[in-house]
């Protein structure tokens, strides 16, 4: 087709056996190709397919990040929430420099975990390409 991208306006059917459909499928779904009919369209006029490839232990690594991420983002709520209800109680003079402590190192906790959820972000970003 020309760079102008007319309509298509013909239709081509093909009937296919189950297993060839399903052989059909799968080269599709393991090509970058994200309709059939653009993958029917490259098949039947020569045009280069780019196959993807799915390492299995790189997605179920990427599963396991992304609960992770989860949880991560689980325990930094509650995390905060507990720092939050002791901030709003009265303290004695003693329970301050404890709790500047605490508060520091939440503070260190919260940008820790934003890191790793970044690094975890930008590999499901990569992963899903």
């Amino acid at each position: 087709m020309n760079a102008k991208n007319k309509n298509r306006v013909r239709l081509l059917g093909v009937l296919l056996s189950p297993e060839e459909f399903q052989t059909f499928e799968q080269n599709w779904k393991s090509s970058g190709c994200k309709k059939m009919s653009e993958f029917a369209r490259r098949k039947l006029f020569g045009k280069a397919i780019v196959s993807t490839y799915r390492n299995r232990s790189l997605d179920d690594f990427m599963h396991e990040m992304i609960h992770l991420r989860k949880e991560l983002n689980a325990l930094a709520v509650n995390y905060n929430q507990a720092l939050k209800k002791l901030n709003s109680q009265d303290r004695i003079p003693s329970e301050k420099s404890w709790f500047l402590t605490l508060e520091m190192e939440h503070k260190i906790l919260l940008n820790k975990v934003n890191e790793i959820k970044a690094k975890i972000n930008l590999m499901a970003d990569e992963w899903l390409l």
